[in-house]
């Protein structure tokens, strides 16, 4: 058993422990899962190691072993740069969690838990899965337990929030297995990725411009509901509002990411000819979510609200990036993902807070906290400054990056999605005006009070990572540009191949770029 094998394997294992534990030992409960979670999180650490003095190409920590021998599926499981900080993203934030809910989740304590230790082994295994059908079964794991997170344990309207979240997650998930099986046939009885992949890349496997487009679609769709993309954001304010801070944070900084690791793996490089013919549109509700978002963010009376359109609004960055098909603009994508997990959890965590003290999650009924609580306020402050993009703090290099790489591609498209960089700015500012700044009443002043130890323990990793994503760029980027260079560099492969058998054989000029392939493509179409 290597070192990723256990990382996806020990959530599971915890979570079968915990359910062992008797439910009149609530104490018990969250100890031992905050142990099982931080024990969970310094193993994963071990997956730096072939990362930490250079940036190896491909896939490490392979295991591919004979899962199901007909249909043909394999546990076929691997890291490159991208998927790494991802898992590492979600081994770090899921203790968090467990420590954030200590005081506050009393009804079924334990069955919260565990759903938290089965969520965490749902997601390292779609972050690492490299059979696509092992992908999916991930896929459907790590939506049980958030379903059952916010029908559960959130607020008033938690069915209705957690049934809207099912269907839409589940209607694309149907489109995306029905896209594999045809894969599956067309691949000649294999669900492997890389293999797949690999006939892609020879021409063995050769799709039709339909076929192509078709299952492009099916996993876009899929993918697209999960980021979410506009205009198939709707479940997500829902879900937010009404999920438990845990739910929200985890929904937030990991499971969206879900959708933008799909786009990414799957998408780029298996349909890439696809994924051009198709970029404009998307770019264009990229660019549409990122106003809209901001736009809708600003006028909301509610919090969660607030950031949960905020995230529509960043995330439509991710897309706008990967679908700029340069280097920047990926990397800069790809590092937008961590940096939404960190900066936007930590939103959510903090809001958390402050609803567990005035039980309200309306604006209007807060002013003043700064006078009562000024560590929550200090705490707020940085995280709404790295939120919006200030330099030295991490969302800075992820928008600038996108940016770059959309200037590259169409200026207009940078000029765009700028404007999402200044709203983001008024709706962030406007809000910490509104809750910290002003005259603190009296009933706020009774239920206000600053972060104690536990609290300051959840946010201070979040706060270190901010400042050092922001300042240290190099200890993540390496790993990723590496990962994102050979995606890439698949899509252009593919492409120039698709574009020699559409002119009968008459091969491209080694010099001629990305932007001539498409070009050549669209022409052939």
């Amino acid at each position: 058993m290597n070192l990723l094998t256990l990382v996806v394997a020990l959530p599971l294992l915890a979570f079968l422990v915990a359910i062992l534990i008797p439910k009149e030992t609530p104490q018990i409960t969250r100890v031992y899962t905050l142990g099982a979670s931080v024990s969970i999180f310094l193993v994963s650490l071990g997956l730096i190691a072939p990362f930490w003095f250079h940036s190896p190409h491909g896939f490490q920590f392979e295991t591919d072993l004979n899962w199901i021998a007909s249909p043909r599926i394999h546990y076929h499981v691997a890291i490159d740069g991208v998927s790494l900080f991802l898992i590492l993203l979600t081994t770090l934030l899921t203790p968090i969690c467990v420590l954030l809910s200590w005081r506050y989740i009393d009804k079924r304590p334990k069955e919260f838990y565990a759903f938290l230790l089965l969520l965490e082994f749902g997601l390292i295994g779609v972050f690492c899965s490299l059979d696509l059908f092992l992908f999916y079964v991930f896929w459907e794991i790590s939506l049980v337990p958030m379903y059952f997170l916010i029908g559960v344990w959130g607020y008033d309207r938690r069915i209705y929030a957690a049934v809207k979240f099912f269907l839409y997650t589940m209607a694309g998930s149907v489109l995306m297995l029905a896209a594999m099986i045809f894969l599956y046939n067309q691949a000649g009885g294999t669900f492997d990725y890389v293999a797949i992949l690999q006939k892609i890349q020879s021409g063995q496997l050769g799709l039709t411009h339909q076929s192509e487009l078709l299952l492009f679609l099916a996993f876009f769709i899929a993918f697209a509901i999960k980021v979410p993309l506009f205009p198939l954001h709707t479940w997500l304010p829902d879900a937010h509002v009404e999920a438990p801070t845990a739910g929200s944070v985890m929904l937030a900084s990991v499971m969206l990411k879900m959708g933008t690791y799909g786009l990414l793996r799957f998408c780029l490089p298996m349909f890439p000819n696809a994924a051009h013919e198709c970029s404009s549109w998307i770019v264009t509700l990229a660019i549409i979510g990122i106003i809209y978002g901001a736009l809708v963010a600003m006028v909301q009376p509610n919090m969660k609200k607030l950031v949960a359109y905020s995230s529509v609004s960043h995330l439509g960055f991710v897309v706008l990036g990967l679908f700029s098909f340069t280097q920047a603009g990926m990397d800069g994508a790809v590092y937008q993902m961590l940096n939404h997990g960190i900066s936007t959890g930590a939103l959510f965590l903090l809001v958390g807070f402050l609803n567990e003290r005035r039980h309200s999650l309306e604006i209007s009924a807060y002013g003043g906290v700064a006078t009562v609580a000024p560590g929550l306020a200090q705490a707020f402050m940085i995280t709404m400054l790295a939120s919006i993009g200030l330099p030295t703090l991490n969302n800075f290099i992820g928008e600038f990056l996108v940016l770059q790489g959309a200037a590259l591609a169409n200026f207009q498209w940078a000029v765009y999605a700028a404007i999402g960089v200044i709203l983001s700015a008024c709706y962030m500012l406007w809000l910490y005006q509104r809750v910290f700044f002003g005259k603190a009443t009296d009933d706020l002043k009774h239920h206000m009070h600053d972060l104690n130890l536990r609290e300051w323990a959840c946010i201070v990793p979040l706060i270190v990572m901010m400042v050092w994503m922001g300042c240290f760029t190099q200890s993540f980027m390496p790993p990723i540009s590496t990962a994102t260079a050979g995606i890439l560099d698949k899509t252009r492969t593919t492409l120039e191949l698709h574009v020699r058998n559409q002119q009968g054989g008459a091969g491209l000029h080694p010099a001629a770029d990305l932007q001539s392939a498409s070009a050549e493509l669209r022409h052939a179409h």
